[in-house]
């Protein structure tokens, strides 16, 4: 009965690294109910300040993570990260990411890399 609990329990820590696997995400807690048409994504700005110059309203907070699933593959950089937060604000009508904070590259257990990045999705007001 032993060996099958501890083979339980190894079982049990292998496969909880393989539940976390995503690209990105949205705070639907902070998310604004309205939505409108998605924008080109390479209009989304991306700063890692606040603007202050221009009134906006938050649409949510936006996360992203970028896996090198290889060892041949190219260390992720904050330009993959910025390019997928881009992608992920202009689906939600967004016309900037703000605040936007980057994690440090590790190496998980299934990928080779990884680089998250996190910032608040905003939409420009008159």
């Amino acid at each position: 009965m032993r060996i099958s609990t501890g083979v339980l329990v190894a079982a049990m820590l292998v496969f909880s690294g393989c539940s976390t696997w995503s690209t990105s995400s949205v705070d639907k807690t902070t998310a604004s109910a309205v939505r409108s048409k998605p924008k080109d994504f390479q209009s989304v700005i991306i700063t890692e300040d606040d603007i202050t110059d221009r009134k906006y309203e938050v649409l949510g907070d936006v996360t992203a993570t970028v896996r090198k699933t290889t060892i041949l593959n190219a260390d992720p950089t904050e330009a993959h990260v910025q390019e997928q937060l881009r992608k992920k604000a202009a689906q939600m009508g967004a016309d900037a990411v703000i605040l936007v904070r980057y994690g440090t590259v590790g190496i998980g257990l299934n990928s080779w890399g990884v680089l998250e990045g996190k910032g608040r999705a905003v939409r420009f007001v008159n």
